[in-house]
């Protein structure tokens, strides 16, 4: 039995995602290799290859995988599927995109979310919004597997895997790249960081949502992440989400202002290791899950935190 892991990396290489999606599959036992896909590859297949528990990286490098389209990986992957008893990607959103490809070309059976491994063929993953966890077991040859990575630590390093050159397939033509808008900031990556100041609907307006709570997030080095409500709302980005439409996210500190705790907000923040819920709804869902619960106006209470966080 052995897992082929596809990689997801960027101009810094590998991603944080699939670091977690080598330490997840270590557990299935058996060899595993790594497909780095893509054009310019030798960072990510580095930093690969330096992975404990990594068996060999195969390095496909070329123009049609120069954006890394799903079409295009999907049929990498199949390429190099053979003889594989599981493929497995991060459950991000270019996991998502390449894996039903993938389980489609295959004819194979996809279990998403995996949270947990129980054995090669028994796995948990959530359901109904991460309000039950279901136990899924499947016996077919070949499994597609989506890892959440918040869920399990990053794989060390500490290897000293081979890289091989595996031929690249044509582009598909199913799909282009027309252009990309990559947004940047000198806040950690909101899916990684540590600490994660979160903002809801109460804020009333991108204004007040800046205002109050980028002085939070300065002072703790955080992220800062935002409800669905918000996000619709225009107080935030899209790329701030969190929940189970957005992005689930697990950090040791998770600060939650102005926000009530919808099940779609939950599922997607709930696993955080630290919960502080700042409300002035005593009923606020969010109290529900949160470790430390405070009934306060945000526009008084955040602002008092910072200064707090300020005094010598």
């Amino acid at each position: 039995m052995s897992t082929l892991v596809v990689a997801e990396f960027g101009a810094a290489g590998l991603r944080p995602a699939t670091l977690s999606a080598v330490a997840a599959v270590l557990q299935l036992g058996g060899g595993v290799d790594l497909l780095v896909a893509g054009q310019n590859t030798d960072a990510a297949a580095r930093q690969g290859a330096a992975l404990a528990g990594v068996g060999r990286v195969l390095q496909a490098d070329g123009a049609s995988l120069a954006h890394q389209l799903a079409e295009n990986v999907a049929a990498q992957v199949l390429a190099c599927a053979q003889g594989y008893s599981h493929i497995v990607l991060a459950a991000t959103a270019q996991g998502r995109n390449v894996a039903p490809r993938v389980a489609a070309l295959l004819d194979a059976a996809q279990i998403s979310d995996v949270t947990r491994v129980l054995d090669a063929h028994t796995f948990e993953r959530p359901i109904y919004a991460g309000n039950a966890v279901a136990t899924v077991s499947c016996t077919d040859a070949v499994l597609v597997l989506t890892v959440r990575t918040t869920h399990f630590d990053a794989a060390p390093g500490g290897g000293a895997a081979a890289c091989v050159a595996v031929p690249v397939v044509a582009d598909s033509g199913l799909s282009s790249h027309q252009g990309s808008e990559i947004a940047t900031s000198d806040r950690p990556e909101l899916t990684a960081a540590r600490i994660i100041v979160s903002g809801g609907r109460g804020l009333g307006s991108r204004e007040q949502f800046e205002q109050v709570l980028t002085p939070l997030a300065d002072r703790l080095g955080a992220a800062l992440g935002a409800s669905r409500a918000a996000v619709d709302a225009g107080y935030a980005p899209n790329d701030w989400q969190v929940g189970q439409t957005g992005k689930i996210v697990a950090p040791e500190l998770y600060v939650a202002c102005g926000i009530s705790g919808a099940i779609q907000h939950l599922a997607g923040m709930k696993d955080s290791k630290l919960i502080v819920a700042i409300n002035k709804d005593p009923e606020a869902p969010i109290f529900s899950v949160a470790d430390i619960g405070l009934e306060a106006d945000l526009f008084a209470a955040v602002p008092e935190m910072v200064q707090a966080l300020q005094a010598p």
